[in-house]
């Protein structure tokens, strides 16, 4: 599960990136915690760092699952998928919030692979 460990770093890594840029936000717009009021270039990162959280789940259960069950190699391919649909997902929503869409539905192909090669994997067992 080598590979599968260094995506999980990757994918934490992402979240890790988001949480960075929604800081850097909060500075550069003078806007004090724990307020969530601010320009709208404030509030698309503080979303897409909320956003990217919200995925954490679905993306890490399924990949763990999937490294245990199929392989290694299928469960890191999905998690980094996932990783540059997440970068892809917030660099379209910071120029332009509807922007965001293939990255969006390439993190969501990424973790429905992974659930649906966990099940491959459990079937084959």
């Amino acid at each position: 599960m080598y590979l599968s460990a260094w995506a999980t770093l990757a994918v934490l890594g992402v979240y890790f990136w988001t949480g960075v840029v929604a800081g850097m936000a909060r500075v550069r717009y003078k806007v004090p915690a724990p307020s969530m009021e601010g320009p709208e270039a404030f509030q698309s990162r503080q979303r897409v760092q909320a956003n990217t959280l919200e995925q954490l789940p679905l993306v890490l259960v399924p990949l763990w699952l999937c490294a245990w069950y199929l392989g290694d190699a299928w469960a890191a391919a999905g998690g980094m998928l996932w990783c540059v649909a997440r970068v892809l997902y917030a660099l379209g929503y910071y120029r332009d919030p509807a922007k965001r869409e293939l990255g969006f539905v390439l993190g969501m192909l990424a973790c429905g692979a992974l659930v649906a090669a966990t099940v491959v994997g459990l079937l084959m067992h």
